[in-house]
């Protein structure tokens, strides 16, 4: 999905029908408003928002879809029809929303649901630094000096991993936070110290949480969660 990323300054040129001067008068007048607030210049517009000059609707906000979604261990993170166990054969929402960050094949827990092409961006591009938690079950006891590795990075595919926070959990068992996405990142930072993972399961993204979320389920996320998302993404580089 693509999502609207023109600045309000060229939005209201374009839809307003204005010059560039008379837009920009415009907002700086504060007679340019998103969402009932005083616009910026180079404020960046969502889908989701409301533009009005003076007492004219320049833009009527789009409602999207956000889902919290119990991926289940078997299902392939791919909306592609001719996978088997694909996404869109598990979930049946009634409406067409998309993965944000996939998880493989053998991996499960949270993932989100939406059709907001601005969420995906945000939280897919691995430079953001955005947090994600898991919870690893593997075949043999724990070292400290394997959670210590896992911590400060591990070399895997010629590069090395970003600093993580790691902690054990039982004697198999530990949580770790990533701010990177690389492919079976787990699962190869494990192997390269010696362990299968049994268990993989991602218990958080940024602040939304898994909760008590059965496999295959699914729950909106509310408005509340929502803004502390994207505030925590607008406050990441880009």
């Amino acid at each position: 999905m693509k999502s609207l990323t023109s600045s309000l300054q060229y939005f209201v040129v374009q839809k307003g029908r204005m010059s560039n001067k008379e837009a920009v008068q415009a907002i700086l007048a504060g007679r340019v408003l998103v969402n009932g607030k005083r616009g910026r210049l180079h404020q960046v517009l969502r889908p989701e928002d409301e533009v009005r000059v003076d007492e004219l609707v320049l833009k009527t906000p789009r409602p999207f879809t956000y889902l919290a979604y119990y991926k289940p261990r078997g299902v392939e993170s791919t909306l592609n029809p001719q996978i088997e166990n694909n996404l869109a054969q598990a979930i049946k929402v009634g409406q067409r929303v998309f993965p944000v960050g996939r998880l493989d094949k053998e991996s499960e827990g949270l993932m989100l649901l939406t059709d907001d092409g601005h969420l995906y961006n945000r939280i897919s591009h691995a430079g953001n630094h955005q947090e994600k938690e898991y919870a690893v079950t593997v075949d043999k006891p724990l070292t400290p000096e394997a959670l210590t590795q896992w911590a400060t990075g591990v070399v895997i595919m010629g590069q090395k991993t970003r600093p993580a926070q790691v902690q054990q959990i039982g004697e198999q068992a530990f949580t770790i936070i990533l701010t990177q996405g690389r492919n079976r990142q787990i699962r190869r930072m494990c192997y390269k110290l010696g362990y299968e993972v049994e268990q993989l399961v991602r218990t958080r993204m940024v602040n939304i949480g898994l909760g008590d979320l059965a496999p295959g389920k699914w729950r909106s996320i509310p408005q509340p969660a929502l803004q502390e998302l994207f505030q925590t993404l607008d406050r990441s580089p880009c």
